[in-house]
Parts: structure tokens; sequence; C-alpha cells
């Protein structure tokens, strides 16, 4: 064998000394006519980046692994739980995620974690590199793209946030060597997000260009902002200056003008319902490049509507297609919806009797409507998410080719106008401000949420006085049934301290499992072999 090995490695040393002999072969003009010693020179150059830094805020899979923080949201709290085929090891990772098994070699997280970190670097790279002395690079446009890639950080850090905690603060270019990472305090993690977040909404436009939706905007600078202002308050022993700093961002975003409630909350997740009034930051997915399977960070369809479908849904119904039937909706999430709040709950949830009645209605008709033999036992429960439905009307929309699965477009929510109105409603709560502003910004989601044809609808004031409820019971009420299938219900309950086992009551698994380790998601293996300073779980005196 090594005589073998020997033999090729002289013919290959042949090989590479005759080809070094040829002159004309090595006089050759270079592939890319755009260099690593040429970059960022142009303004043209800096708008590429920029897009390079967005692109991982769109994967719906990384590295082999789905990653939607929409489903973590959701799964890991009392709002779902995976779902998937009848083994109940149809994705793996995420049924350790759902039953609170998971150590730090599970499979998703570091997925996950790693997509933000690819963000921040992309970022760092092209805020280290764009010479503001370069003549061409002088210009307004240049600025509104560095501000961009300030929100995008911010961004970034927030999410890897608030999944795992206190984590590592980047901002620069690191080395390849760079590996010793630690991670850094609540208070340096809120503060970068806070400080790039205020630098880039004083750049941003309100409203983006004719064709650049989805862009970072003003209004989303500052939401994210008091987003963070939010959580870093809740996680400091509830201090009222930082909940008053959150109302000041949020109601810095309402001073816009620049958003609205829609009139009907069913058309915010209607097919091809994209960039409303109602949109402060709204990720985009195109169906028109050809996803497959074989390059997992190119997927740029909503990897989330294909697998959150109805799994065994029969061919006939009217609407939807089968989906994989991911994120199973709890009978608990169902039944948090007040009986005067049934439109709200129809928008977010629907049940195998309506999915019959929509068959009837059609006068059409399948046995079984849900084929039973196809799903989870465990985690099935007759209730599935709607606000990203699996609409028929996908089929054909990806006129490029790729896979039908990957390519499906509906965009998805990450900061709606309704969350703003709520998320200020609470600051200002939880913080100094009036009590009875707060509750009209409550009323005037509740509004809304009773449906376009409702004539009349019980306000904040009327649910405390018929229900028992405290303003904060509203408040928190209301998050989890405006947002419910969005992907805020497990940050909600962890931030605010609210994550407990009782939550998991009659829940098998997740009643049993369920400890305070599990508040935070572990840093993977991966990262913590390498940065042996960086721990697995966040210490309590980080949160300072």
């Amino acid at each position: 064998m090594i005589k073998n090995l020997r033999n090729v490695s002289l013919l290959l040393a042949f090989a590479l000394s005759f080809g070094a002999c040829n002159k004309e072969r090595l006089n050759v003009d270079p592939v890319n006519q755009v260099l690593s010693v040429n970059y960022y020179q142009t303004e043209t150059h800096v708008a590429e980046a920029l897009i390079g830094a967005y692109d991982p805020i769109g994967w719906s899979m990384a590295f082999g692994q789905w990653i939607s923080p929409v489903m973590l949201g959701e799964i890991r709290s009392d709002n779902a739980n995976t779902g998937g085929d009848p083994s109940n090891n149809d994705q793996p990772g995420w049924q350790e995620l759902d039953d609170f098994t998971n150590t730090n070699n599970n499979t998703v997280i570091h997925p996950l974690y790693r997509r933000s970190y690819i963000g921040i670097n992309r970022v760092n790279s092209l805020i280290s590199n764009t010479d503001l002395t370069n003549p061409d690079l002088q210009s307004d446009a240049v600025q509104v793209y560095l501000a961009e890639a300030k929100f995008l950080r911010a961004f970034y850090h927030f999410e890897v946030f608030r999944h795992f905690g206190p984590i590592p603060v980047i901002t620069e270019e690191l080395a390849p060597d760079a590996v010793e990472l630690e991670r850094n305090t609540l208070s340096e993690v809120m503060q970068q997000i806070v400080d790039d977040c205020e630098e880039a909404a004083a750049l941003l436009p309100i409203i983006p260009a004719s064709g650049q939706e989805g862009r970072a905007t003003k209004g989303a600078a500052l939401a994210l902002m008091g987003k963070a202002y939010l959580y870093w308050a809740d996680l400091s022993n509830d201090d009222p200056a930082l909940f008053d700093a959150a109302a000041s961002a949020f109601q810095e975003v309402i001073d816009l003008g620049a958003y609205q409630l829609v009139d009907d909350m069913q058309s915010l997740f209607a097919f091809g319902s994209r960039n409303t009034i109602e949109s402060v930051f709204e990720i985009q997915h195109n169906p028109l490049y050809q996803s497959d399977w074989g390059w997992y960070e190119g997927i740029d369809g909503n990897g989330m509507v294909q697998l959150c479908g109805v799994r065994g849904l029969c061919a006939e119904h009217p609407t939807y297609e089968a989906g994989w039937g991911f994120m199973a909706v709890t009978e608990g999430l169902y039944n948090h919806f007040l009986e005067d709040d049934a439109y709200r709950r129809d928008v977010a949830i629907t049940s195998e009797e309506e999915l019959a009645q929509d068959l009837i209605d059609a006068g059409l008709s399948c046995d079984p409507v849900v084929d039973m033999s196809e799903n989870n036992p465990i985690d099935y429960t007759g209730y599935f998410q709607e606000k990203y439905c699996n609409y028929k009307s996908h089929a054909g929309t990806n006129v490029n080719g790729g896979n039908e699965n990957l390519t499906k477009a509906q965009n998805t929510h990450v900061i709606r106008y309704a969350d703003v109105l709520l998320m200020l409603a609470e600051a200002l709560h939880r913080g100094s401000g009036d009590d009875g502003m707060a509750m009209a910004h409550i009323d005037a989601v509740r509004e809304r949420a009773a449906g376009p044809d409702a004539t009349t609808y019980r306000g904040a004031a009327q649910l405390m006085a018929d229900e028992g409820m405290s303003l904060l019971d509203v408040i928190w009420y209301e998050r989890r049934a405006e947002l419910a299938c969005e992907g805020d219900r497990w940050t909600d309950l962890v931030r605010s301290g609210r994550a407990n086992s009782s939550l998991f009551i009659g829940d098998g698994n997740k009643e049993a499992n369920f400890n305070e380790d599990h508040l935070w998601l572990p840093i993977a293996l991966e990262e913590t072999v390498l940065a042996t300073g960086l721990t697995t779980y966040p210490d309590a005196s980080l949160f300072n």
C-alpha cells in the first residue's frame, strides 16, 4: 500500500513539473473580475455585499437541518408539539427540543446558532472594509447601506440571544484562528443591539423604495430597539427605566405614521399577501429560484409552508395541499381563545372538523379527511396552524423549476404593527407610563381581532371586569392570541419568568422533563470545544 502511494506521488510530481514548464499555461486571465484585493471599492460592491448579509435571514434550512425560529418559538412552548410522521422520530432534533431532552449535541442548535453568526460575519466584513475616505463611496446610498448593515447586525445578535441567552458580541472581522470567544453579559449584548439600531434608525428611510420591500427601515430599527429594551427590562428584574426606554422607541414607530392595522386580520396570511401596511419587518421568500435539496442555504422559499401543512389531508380538499404535519397545535392553545375571540382563533388555527366542513361547503367529500395513520399519534390533536397555509395555489408559482416543496413564497412576519402596539402597552404598564394609553393600544388590536363584520368587541377594561383579569393578564392573553403560531410564545414566557412546568401539565414528555436548565438552548459542543471560555449555558452572573 505504501509503495503504491509513493508511485502515485511520483507521478503527480512529474505531472506538476511538466505543467510548470509551460509558461503559456501560467499566463491566463483571472476567471473572476472582482477579487479580494479590489472588492468594497465601489458602491455596487457594497450593495452586493449587503445582499449577501441579508441572505441568512431567509434560510429555512442550514447545514442539512430545518431551522425556523417560528417553529422553535411554538414547539418549545405550550402552543405546539413537533408532529411529523407516525414514528415519533421524524426530525429527531426537533423532537428533542419539543420534549426538553436536547443536549449540546442536538442537530438543530448548531445550524441555528451558526446562521446568525454567518450573518454577523458578513455584516462585519462589509462595515470593516468599506473605506469612507474613498471618493467612490462617499454617497448617500452607501451611508444607507451601512445603516442597513447595522440593523442586520442588531437583528442577528438579538435572534441568537433570544434562544441562547447572553452570547458573544462580535463587531469586527475575526481572523480564522480567533476562536477564543466568551459570552458577554446581558447588558453588553443589549447595549450593542440598541446602539446599532439607534445608528441605523438615524439614516434609514421610513418607507422602502419600490422594489426594495423587505429592506430595513427606520420603523424596523426602532421596533427592534424597543423589543431589545423590553427583553432587557424583563431580564433585569423588571427595570422600569428600561421599560420606559422601550416605550419611547415604540412610540417613535407610531409617530412615523407609516403603519396601521389592516382591516381584516385574515388578509395578512392570505395567499399572495406580502408587505402590507401592517408589516414593520417581514422576511421575503422568493419562489423564482431553482431551490432543491442539493443546496440547503439556497432555499429561498418558506420551508414552514410545506413542513407545517396538514399531514394526511385528503387530495380532494378545495384549498389546501397535504403537508408534513409539523408544529402540531395543542388543544391548550385552541382553548386559550375566549368565546368572543373565535375570529382571531380561526385566523391562526383550523381543526379536523373545519377541514371537513370546507369539503361539505364545496360540495365535495372524502373519508378520512385527515389520515391518522400518517400522523404522529403522540403529538396529534386534530388542530393545525393556519397562518402559513400550504395552499394549492402555491403549485406552479416557481416558474424556473426546482422542488415545489421548497419554493413556496409566503413571507414570514417578524414584527407586525399589532405586535408594536402590544409591546408598547406592556412597556407603558410595566414602566412609568399611562395605563389608560396602554389600554387604548390593546383596544385597537382587539377591535380588529373581532373580525371585519363585528359591531362590538370587549376592550381591555371590560375584559378585566368580566374575566377577573389584571391589566398584565390582558397583555399576556393578547400576546398569545394575537401572535399565535408566529414564534414569540416561548421567548415571551422565558423573558417574563413564566416558563415553568405548570405550562405542560398533562403533556407527557414536556411536563416530566422541563426544568430551569431548559430556559435557554445550549451552545453546541462543536463551538465550546474550540472556544474553551464559551460556556454551554449562560451563568446567572451574566444577567446584569
